[in-house]
């Protein structure tokens, strides 16, 4: 499986530094369009057995930036982390990685979760 960071509504700067951060470490960087967001995930990160849904996404974009993690272990979303973490931009508020239970979420259900746990652990 390829190693995989799809970014969502990330500001230009933040996108910048991401390629470029993924550009030396070899890993693939996806710029998800807000027309894809109801997409599942597994095809989102290119996961092979997933294939694009007919669906349409009609909504907002995200109100909130979010970096998702695929097919990388703990090391490397470290290592790609102290990277970003160097280029002193804010960091990104919502991360998750694409594990055996979200993968078939769209990027719109995992967003909802996300901002849910990121609301309730910053009271």
């Amino acid at each position: 499986m390829a190693q995989t960071i799809l970014t969502f509504q990330l500001e230009q700067e933040k996108e910048i530094a991401v390629e470029k951060i993924c550009q030396r470490l070899e890993i693939q960087n996806i710029e998800v369009p807000v027309k894809n967001y109801g997409q599942k995930l597994g095809y989102l990160a290119g996961i092979t057995g997933f294939s694009k849904e007919n669906v349409v996404y009609g909504k907002s974009p995200f109100p909130a930036e979010m970096l998702v993690f695929s097919g990388m272990d703990s090391a490397r979303i470290d290592a790609f982390l102290a990277e970003y973490k160097k280029t002193a931009l804010p960091a990104i508020g919502l991360k998750a990685v694409v594990t055996s239970h979200n993968i078939f979420w769209t990027a719109e259900a995992l967003f909802t979760e996300l901002m849910k746990e990121h609301l309730f652990y910053h009271k």
